[in-house]
C-alpha cells in the first residue's frame, strides 16, 4: 500500500528554541484535530499512509521532530525526558491546539505518554503504537542504546560518536524493511538521508543519545491509572525491540485502555499493516472523547 498523494504534500515550519520544526497539515482547519508523532528514524512519512485517511473528518498535524526528516537538528539543546515533553507542550502551543487526539509510535508515544499524564485536560484520545512508554527495550536493545548514550557521554569516546558515517550504518539497519517493502526509497531518504548531507547530523546525533536514558519510567508508570482519556493500545506483534509486557500493561494500568494486537507485524506497522492501524484509529476516535 503506497500512497501517491504524499508527493503533493507542501510543509510548514515554525521555529521552537531557535529551531525549526517542519510538518504537515491537513484536513480543514475548524476540524477536531490529530497530531500524529513519528519515533526513531521517522518523520511524517511514517503516517503517509494514514494522514489523508484521517483527514477526511479531522486536522490532521504530523511534525518531523527536532532532530529528524525536514527539522533542525541543533546540537545545544538538550533533549533530556522532561525537557522533549515541554518542548512538546510548546509546539501543541505555538499551534493553537487546545485540546487533541494524541497518536504517538515509538518515540513520539513515549513522548505522547509524559504529555498526556502531565496536561490531562489537553488530550481527548489517546493512541501508543509500538513504543516503549513507560519501560525500555528488549535486553539486547537496551544494552545497544546504554552502550550508544554511554559512549555519547564520554569525553574520549563523544567526539568519535558524533563522527561515525550515520547514513550507511543505518541504511544497512533499515535494508530488511526496505527489501520487504515496509519502506520506499522516497521515505528511507527521508529517515535516513539527512545523516549523509547534514553537516549538523554527527552532532546531533551525539548530543541526543548523551541525554537520552534507557531505564524504565517509574513515574510514568504511576501516572497510567489516572489517564482518563479513551485509549488505544496498538501493536505489532513480533516487534524486535520491544517486550510484550509493555502493551499489555497499558492495556491493564490504563482504564478502559483497548489493546489491537496486529499478529505477524513488526515495530514499524502504520508502514507494515496500515490498513489494520487505521481500523483501530478509527474505533478509538468513534469513542467519546
Amino acid at each position: 500500500m503506497t500512497s501517491t498523494a504524499a508527493a503533493t504534500w507542501a510543509q510548514k515550519h515554525l521555529e521552537i528554541d531557535g529551531t525549526t520544526l517542519a510538518y504537515v497539515e491537513r484536513g480543514r482547519s475548524d476540524a477536531e484535530p490529530i497530531v500524529l508523532l513519528h519515533g526513531y528514524l521517522g518523520s511524517h512519512l511514517s503516517w503517509r499512509h494514514l494522514i489523508e485517511p484521517l483527514a477526511a473528518r479531522h486536522r490532521v498535524l504530523a511534525p518531523d521532530w527536532f532532530g529528524w526528516g525536514a527539522s533542525g537538528r541543533n546540537a545545544e539543546l538538550a533533549y533530556d525526558y522532561d525537557t522533549e515533553v515541554d518542548r512538546l507542550r510548546r509546539v501543541l502551543d505555538a499551534l493553537g491546539l487546545g485540546s487533541l487526539n494524541f497518536f504517538g509510535h515509538d518515540y513520539g508515544g513515549f513522548l505522547g505518554l509524559g504529555f498526556c499524564e502531565r496536561h490531562r485536560g489537553r488530550v481527548r484520545r489517546l493512541a501508543l503504537l509500538n513504543t516503549r512508554a513507560h519501560r525500555s527495550f528488549t535486553r539486547r536493545w537496551a544494552t545497544i542504546f546504554g552502550l550508544l548514550g554511554a559512549a555519547c557521554r564520554s569525553r574520549v569516546l563523544g567526539p568519535a560518536a558524533a563522527s561515525l558515517p550515520l547514513g550507511p550504518i543505518h541504511r544497512r539497519l533499515c535494508q530488511p524493511m526496505l527489501s520487504a517493502g515496509t519502506f520506499d526509497e522516497r521515505s528511507l531518504d527521508s529517515y535516513v538521508g539527512w545523516m549523509s548531507r547534514d553537516p549538523a547530523a554527527g552532532r546531533f546525533y551525539a548530543r541526543f543519545f548523551r541525554d537520552y536514558e534507557v531505564q524504565p519510567r517509574p513515574d510514568l508508570a504511576a501516572g497510567l491509572p489516572g489517564i482518563s482519556c479513551p485509549t488505544a493500545v496498538v501493536w505489532g506483534g513480533r516487534d524486535p525491540y520491544l517486550p510484550l509486557m509493555i502493551p499489555t500493561e497499558l492495556k491493564r494500568d490504563i482504564p478502559g485502555a483497548a489493546l489491537t494486537l496486529i499478529d505477524g507485524a513488526g515495530h514499524f506497522i502504520m508502514e507494515e499493516r496500515p490498513t489494520d492501524v487505521q481500523r483501530a484509529l478509527a474505533r478509538l476516535l468513534e469513542r467519546p472523547a
